[in-house]
């Protein structure tokens, strides 16, 4: 795992595999990028360079209580800055959840640093309620009942990992962070933008492969179903559920392998197409 320092905070990244093609993956809310490892090392050793981020809140990353720091688009402005600290021009930006909803941001700021996008589970129009009825509790319990979250971070934080199954270990992750700062970044995602509004959504031209799951109210198949259809260049793939792409990943990794490949064969022969025209 690496750092670099981005308005005051240290935030955290881990890299995958070599080359100049890269990929960024971001987790879930309160999440860290730990969720992303399987999938980062399955692409790196088909070839690719993945990148694993921690935006600030999440995981390694530094974690202040301010409530301000908190938005999609602080993240978007923090994923930018990781692109300029590798030096990369363009990436491949993806993740899940928030992740998925951090892209969508990014490509409103910057979207010529975007080659193409992955967004799976998205959190749109239709999961409002659930979202609602599932996240003020949540809220209240970190804000409220903070000393006795902390004691139940630090009950997580004191059982072993090791031979502890993948969820369970990424569920204990999440559990051990101190409430304080997971409750400012609640607060500060849920009453910020979630998404870029549907009239921007339509206007983004670059390749996306939206990932829906059946049976999540939280991030259900109708909100990635429809932002499918109203990216230009989307293709939707169905999972079997929320955990195929943790725990039996194959399938899906060969259709995401193929997308990043996909990618970047049309960059690479646009760049040969402008080429030809320069030297013609």
């Amino acid at each position: 795992m690496a750092y670099f320092r981005y308005d005051g905070q240290r935030l955290a990244y881990t890299v995958y595999g070599e080359g100049p093609n890269a990929t960024v993956l971001m987790p879930g809310m309160l999440m860290s990028q730990k969720m992303q490892v399987p999938l980062a090392r399955n692409l790196a050793a088909l070839g690719s360079r993945v990148i694993t981020f921690d935006p600030l809140g999440h995981g390694a990353s530094d974690r202040p209580r301010d409530m301000w720091r908190y938005s999609m688009q602080a993240f978007a402005d923090q994923t930018i800055a990781l692109l300029d600290h590798l030096q990369l021009e363009e990436a491949i930006v993806g993740g899940t959840s928030l992740g998925a909803n951090v892209t969508l941001e990014l490509a409103v700021l910057a979207p010529e640093r975007l080659r193409g996008m992955i967004l799976e589970m998205p959190v749109l129009d239709n999961a409002i309620p659930a979202c609602a009825a599932a996240f003020t509790p949540l809220l209240f319990l970190l804000t409220f009942g903070e000393p006795a979250m902390k004691f139940l971070a630090r009950g997580a934080r004191a059982i072993p990992r090791q031979h502890v199954p993948f969820l369970l270990e990424l569920a204990l992750d999440t559990i051990s962070q101190e409430p304080g700062p997971s409750g400012a970044a609640l607060q500060g995602i849920l009453f910020g933008r979630t998404a870029p509004h549907r009239t921007q959504r339509r206007t983004f031209e670059m390749p996306a492969l939206v990932i829906g799951h059946p049976r999540d109210p939280i991030h259900p198949f109708s909100d990635a179903d429809m932002l499918a259809r109203e990216l230009p260049n989307a293709r939707l793939i169905g999972a079997d559920s929320v955990i195929e792409l943790r725990l039996h990943p194959e399938r899906l990794t060969a259709q995401i392998a193929a997308f990043v490949e996909d990618c970047w064969s049309a960059a690479r022969a646009h760049g040969a197409g402008l080429r030809h025209t320069a030297s013609g």
